[in-house]
């Protein structure tokens, strides 16, 4: 068991406002406190007003939505590992003209195939705040690490993204505006792969 903070910071150039937020927890046991990205004041003055729109949309892109680890020729018994990204969901808070703070929630399946040499693995993921229309704002990629031990095939994790930070120009720019995109980082082979349409996630085949 084990709890690890990564606190980052990335500039945005296209939006009002100088930062793209995001602290990500990892980790199975107690979450110690963190610093609040607000003021005691201002989370009380604003307790009790609505959001002023919906939150941002949040996504799987279907091209990172799984990754297989192939040790050789993409084969059944070639397999060392897949991930698949099962669900996503978002939260968000924000009134007046002041930035939305979103967060997210991730599901993964991940599954050791036969030609495994260990019981670890690192899971590398991605969150990007993107505007509607697709153009990228802020990306960031985490990496997990993930263990499967003895007999057991398949283990399923949620990683939570917080404080993801989004200026907003003035008042009239919702949530609407903008969506966050997350996947599972792939190398060229493995985009292509899925790209072919094909299947072979272990042990679900």
């Amino acid at each position: 068991m084990r709890v690890l903070e990564l606190f980052i910071m990335v500039k945005v150039k296209a939006v009002s406002g100088p930062l793209f937020m995001i602290r990500r927890l990892l980790g199975f046991s107690t979450v110690f406190a963190l610093a609040a990205c607000g003021s005691t004041l201002e989370k009380i003055q604003y307790a009790d007003e609505q959001n002023v729109g919906i939150c941002p949309n949040a996504y799987v892109l279907e091209d990172a939505a799984e990754a297989i680890d192939f040790a050789g020729d993409p084969a059944l018994e070639t397999v060392a590992w897949s991930a698949e990204i099962t669900d996503v969901r978002t939260s968000c808070r924000y009134v007046e003209d002041q930035p939305i703070r979103a967060r997210v929630e991730i599901d993964f399946a991940v599954g050791k195939g036969p030609a495994a040499s260990a019981d670890t693995h690192e899971l590398s993921y991605f969150v990007a705040v993107t505007r509607t229309n697709r153009n990228g704002i802020a990306k960031e990629t985490f990496v997990v690490p993930v263990r499967v031990k003895g007999d057991v095939a398949t283990v399923d994790l949620t990683e939570k993204v917080e404080n993801i930070l989004i200026p907003r120009k003035d008042s009239s720019i919702s949530g609407t505006n903008f969506s966050i995109a997350v996947g599972l980082t792939l190398t060229t082979d493995q985009v292509l792969y899925n790209r072919s349409g094909k299947s072979l996630k272990f042990p679900e085949l």
